[in-house]
């Protein structure tokens, strides 16, 4: 059985579903309950002041949803959806949400569910809270119905493309083409070599040819670096130029 544990806030307007939920997570010896919220405004404010790694999340709430609040939340914070509505179960998905529970669920769903967020966290903090692919040289995309081996020393950038990702390899003319979001990539990625400069582009450190003004060169390409990232990315530059 894994010794970690995985701190966690319920979040739902109805009081009869969160003390269910609730009594719950407190047979699930890996689950650490840390608060009850009922509404996700009251766990918006929780967050900021005590972090945790789970949401047992309700969607369909008065004046913040569940799936606008997930869009909020820090990225080292994962969610399990909770709603009486089967229809959200695509919205779900798109922002990378652990599982979807549909109301009424028993305590076998929950578990089943709780249990896929156990092995997630099992591989990150396992590893010291260091990204699972930080140790490793690839990482396999799935393309085309196949599984691809990534060497990642060859990765020029990866494009964002809606749900698709490009990724673009040194002497490769035509990027590989995958079904995956920019940010759930962003998270598996080892920070010493890959850096978000668009909400569009992540680019490989090593890879730069040029620097001019706002803009990377990387094999001729012309990624410009937005405002949100800029600060990051000049303290990269600082950090390595023999111009201080």
């Amino acid at each position: 059985m894994s010794n970690i544990k995985i701190t966690c806030v319920i979040v739902d307007d109805e009081p009869m579903a969160l003390n269910l939920v609730e009594s719950y997570v407190e047979k699930t010896p890996f689950l650490e309950l840390k608060q009850k919220c009922s509404s996700a405004i009251e766990a918006m404010e929780f967050i900021k002041e005590h972090p945790v790694d789970l949401l047992f999340l309700d969607i369909q709430m008065p004046d913040l949803t569940g799936i606008e609040f997930s869009k909020m939340l820090p990225k080292d914070t994962r969610v399990i959806f909770t709603t009486a509505f089967d229809q959200y179960a695509l919205d779900g998905f798109k922002v990378e949400a652990l599982d979807y529970l549909l109301k009424p669920f028993d305590y076998a769903e929950f578990l089943a569910a709780a249990n896929k967020a156990n092995t997630w966290f099992e591989l990150v903090k396992g590893k010291s809270q260091h990204n699972i692919f930080e140790e490793k040289e690839f990482l396999f995309v799935k393309s085309e119905y196949k599984q691809l081996r990534i060497k990642l020393a060859d990765v020029l950038y990866f494009e964002g493309l809606k749900d698709y990702i490009k990724i673009w390899l040194k002497d490769n003319p035509k990027p590989i083409l995958t079904l995956m979001s920019l940010k759930s990539l962003e998270e598996e990625l080892p920070d010493a070599q890959f850096m978000r400069v668009h909400r569009s582009f992540i680019v490989c450190l090593d890879s730069i040819d040029v620097i001019e003004r706002s803009q990377i060169i990387i094999n001729e390409q012309r990624i410009t670096v937005s405002e949100q990232y800029k600060p990051k990315f000049l303290k990269f530059v600082n950090n390595n130029s023999l111009l201080n």
